[in-house]
C-alpha cells in the first residue's frame, strides 16, 4: 500500500470518515464532525491533493455506512450478491441497454419500486426493501453531487455513467413524498442517431417546408410539443444542417443535452444569475448569424427572440404547446403583438412521438375501423407482443404538423383571428394536423390507433 493510501485509510478509520470520490485533483470525504485544521493539512500533504470535507448528521452517516456495505439480489436467478456500487451500475446499464429515457425510484411503505420509461411508457423493473432503498438513493445522490443530508426539499444534480467507452449523462431530481424521497434519473443524451434533417422521419412535403424556412437569412422557427416529444432532436438536426465555417451559430440551453462541434453553446446557471434573457442579451453582442434558444419560457425571452429575428438573425426555439395554432395564442399571451409575430415568424412545427409497431409480431386487425365519422373504414394493425419488443412496440416514430407563416396566416394574425378561425384556414389550405398525420401512420402499419389516441388525445380527434 502506498504512503498516500495508508494516510487516507488511517484518516478514514481513525476519524471516522467516508471516502466519497477521488479524482486527479481532489479527495472528497464525509464526516460527522470536522477534523482539526492540522489533520486536514497533514492529509493534504500526504496525498498531494485538495481535501473537500462535508459534515452530515450521525443518522445520515450511519445510513451511508450501511449503503456502502449493503448487498442485493437483482432477481431470483442471481446467485451472487451485488454491492451497492455494483447494483447502481447495473441499474444504469439496464436502463441504457433497454433505451430507457427515465429511471423512477418510487418509495412506498415497504421500500420502493423501480420503473423504466421506455418509448414513453413506464415499465416495472424491480422492487427494493427499506434498507435497499436507502442505500440506492444515497449512492445516486452522492454520484450526482447533491446534499445527501437534505431530504426535505427537492434537489437537482447530474451524474455520468460510462459503458463501452461511451459516456452517458443522467440528470437526477429528488422530490419529498410521504414515504421518503422519490428519485428520477433522466438520460440526457437519448438520441444517438445521425442528426440530419432526412433522419427526422418527415414526409417529403413537410421536409421541403422545413428546409425552405431554414434557408431564410432571418426570422423565427419554433418547434412545439410536450416534454419528451423529440423537440431537441429536431432543433439539433436543424442546427447541424446550418453548421458551416461561414456562419456563427450560438445557443443558450438548459441543459446542454448534446455537444455539437462548431456551435458556441452556453448553459443556463440560475444560481449564478445566468438566465435566458441575460445570456441572450450578451449573446446578441457576439455577432451571431443563427441563434438557438432552448425554450421560450417568459415575456423577456420571447421579446428578445422576436427582436433578434427582426434584426438579421435566424432564431430557432421551442415552446410547450399542443399544436401550431396554440403556439400563436401562447406568444400573444406572452405579450408579443400580432403584427410583430406576423413579420418575424417563418414556421411552426408541432410534433409528437408515438411507439412504433414491432415488425416481427404486428397483426392485421380483423375488423376495419372508421377513424372519422365521415370517412369509410380502413385497415389497421394491432400490437401483439413478442420476445423482441415491449408489448408489441419497438422504438418510436415522430409525427409532425407544420404551419408555414405565409401571407394568408400573416393577414389572419394582423386581423386578430381567433384560434378556431385560423384552424379553419388550415383545413382550407389542406394542411394536415397531428391527428391526420397519426392516421397516415396507422394505415401504413407504423403504429396503432390506440397509440394515436393515447398520445394525441380524444379532444384532437373530435375537433
Amino acid at each position: 500500500m502506498s504512503t498516500k493510501a495508508e494516510a487516507l485509510k488511517g484518516f478514514c478509520d481513525g476519524h471516522p470518515a467516508i471516502l466519497v470520490k477521488e479524482d486527479d485533483d481532489a479527495i472528497y470525504l464525509i464526516v460527522v464532525s470536522f477534523p482539526s485544521a492540522e489533520e486536514v493539512a497533514q492529509l493534504t500533504f500526504s496525498c498531494q491533493k485538495e481535501i473537500h470535507i462535508e459534515s452530515v448528521p450521525e443518522t445520515q452517516y450511519h445510513s451511508l455506512t450501511t449503503a456502502r456495505s449493503a448487498t442485493f439480489y437483482l432477481d431470483p436467478i442471481e446467485d451472487e450478491p451485488l454491492t451497492t456500487v455494483a447494483y447502481c451500475q447495473k441499474i444504469l446499464l439496464q436502463a441504457v441497454q433497454q433505451k430507457a429515457s427515465d429511471i423512477h425510484i418510487e418509495p412506498n411503505a415497504k421500500g420502493a419500486r423501480i420503473r423504466f420509461r421506455i418509448d414513453g411508457v413506464l415499465h416495472p423493473y424491480t422492487h427494493l426493501n427499506l434498507d435497499e432503498t436507502t442505500a440506492i438513493e444515497s449512492r445516486f445522490k452522492l454520484l450526482a453531487g447533491v446534499d445527501i443530508a437534505e431530504n426535505r426539499r427537492p434537489q437537482d444534480g447530474q451524474l455520468c455513467f460510462t459503458h463501452q467507452e461511451i459516456e452517458y449523462s443522467f440528470r437526477l431530481a429528488t422530490l419529498p413524498t410521504k414515504f421518503g424521497e422519490k428519485v428520477v434519473l433522466r438520460l440526457l443524451e437519448t438520441f444517438k442517431g445521425d442528426l440530419t434533417l432526412d433522419h427526422l422521419g418527415m414526409p417529403t412535403e413537410q421536409l421541403n417546408l422545413l428546409k425552405k424556412a431554414l434557408n431564410n437569412p432571418q426570422g423565427l422557427i419554433i418547434v412545439t410539443g410536450p416534454t419528451g416529444s423529440g423537440k431537441t432532436a429536431t432543433l439539433y438536426s436543424a442546427l447541424n444542417s446550418l453548421n458551416s465555417t461561414e456562419r456563427n451559430l450560438c445557443s443558450v440551453e438548459d441543459p446542454i443535452e448534446l455537444v455539437l462541434a462548431g456551435i458556441n453553446q452556453t448553459q443556463i446557471n440560475l444560481k449564478a444569475g445566468l438566465d435566458f434573457p441575460l445570456i441572450l442579451r450578451a449573446l446578441l453582442r457576439q455577432d451571431p448569424d443563427i441563434v438557438m434558444i432552448g425554450e421560450i419560457r417568459d415575456n423577456p425571452t420571447a421579446d428578445i427572440a422576436i427582436k433578434a429575428a427582426q434584426t438579421g438573425h435566424l432564431v430557432l426555439s421551442t415552446l410547450h404547446t399542443n399544436s401550431t395554432v396554440d403556439t400563436l395564442s401562447r406568444l400573444t399571451q406572452m405579450g408579443i403583438v400580432e403584427y410583430l409575430l406576423a413579420s418575424s415568424l417563418k414556421l411552426i412545427i408541432a410534433q409528437r412521438l408515438v411507439r412504433r409497431l414491432c415488425p416481427r409480431c404486428r397483426t392485421p386487425s380483423p375488423e376495419p375501423l372508421a377513424f372519422r365519422p365521415s370517412q369509410p373504414s380502413s385497415q389497421h394493425w394491432l400490437a401483439k407482443g413478442c420476445q423482441h419488443c415491449f408489448s408489441g412496440y419497438s422504438g418510436r416514430v415522430a409525427l409532425f404538423e407544420l404551419l408555414p407563416i405565409d401571407a394568408v396566416i400573416q393577414n389572419a394574425l394582423i386581423q386578430h383571428f381567433p384560434p378556431q378561425q385560423i384552424r379553419d384556414l388550415l383545413k382550407e389550405k389542406k394542411i394536415k394536423d397531428l391527428y391526420e398525420a397519426g392516421i397516415d401512420a396507422v394505415t401504413k402499419g407504423t403504429t396503432t390507433y390506440q397509440e394515436i389516441i393515447r398520445v394525441i388525445g380524444v379532444q384532437d380527434v373530435e375537433s
